[in-house]
């Protein structure tokens, strides 16, 4: 018998109900994402990321995790260790994009756009980790909830596979990095020069403009 007075049976019982709501919520603003992902691009497209993006706010808002946990208290928490890594994770990203000359060239990289996507880099950040990894994170404990997470961010990315294989080993990091240092910012600013430095470094025949899902697909030099 517990210390508590509570039968074992009778607690893994009340886990167990706190859980099935934390994996149908996240299973639920999942498939939203793979739908976006695989429906024919257009005004539909935008409606579902919109409305994907808004659930997910106000979920996180709402869901009783403190600012601390969704990573949007500390600006300054690990900022350094983290923009440093990011800025070596690009040096080898330069590197390997010379060494890949022979499989084509790179997109141009739309400069002229980088606030915007540096915008949606911070709002996938803040869907991957104060959303699906703080919930993972309950569920599975922080070490695995990682693992979960970071295979979560790359299932959307296929079937482009040199995209989906760096979107995996890029969400192992910006993960890790949340796990320990709870500060979401830093990570939208190395996801945005990570994003921008792949798409203007690596073979775009390969990349195909960094589509993903019925987009690449779609695909047309």
């Amino acid at each position: 018998m517990a210390t508590d007075g509570t039968h074992p049976a009778a607690r893994a019982g009340t886990r167990d109900h706190h859980r099935r709501p934390e994996l149908l919520t996240v299973g639920i603003l999942f498939g939203l994402v793979m739908i976006g992902v695989w429906i024919p691009p257009g005004p539909l497209v935008v409606a579902i990321t919109v409305g994907t993006f808004l659930s997910i706010l106000i979920l996180s808002l709402r869901s009783g995790y403190s600012a601390r946990q969704l990573g949007l208290s500390k600006p300054l928490c690990g900022a350094v260790e983290m923009l440093a890594t990011g800025g070596l994770l690009a040096g080898v990203i330069v590197v390997a994009g010379f060494f890949s000359r022979a499989f084509g060239p790179a997109q141009p990289a739309p400069w002229h756009r980088v606030w915007q996507y540096a915008i949606w880099a911070l709002m996938q950040q803040f869907m991957l980790q104060s959303f699906f990894f703080v919930r993972l994170e309950s569920l599975l404990g922080g070490r695995r909830a990682v693992w979960a997470a970071a295979l979560l961010f790359a299932i959307p990315h296929i079937p482009n596979p040199l995209l989906t294989l760096l979107s995996f080993l890029g969400a192992l990091f910006f993960c890790e990095m949340f796990r320990r240092y709870r500060n979401l910012y830093p990570l939208g600013l190395v996801h945005a020069g990570l994003g921008l430095t792949i798409a203007a470094s690596l073979p775009n025949g390969v990349l195909h403009h960094m589509r993903v899902g019925l987009g690449y697909l779609m695909y047309h030099s």
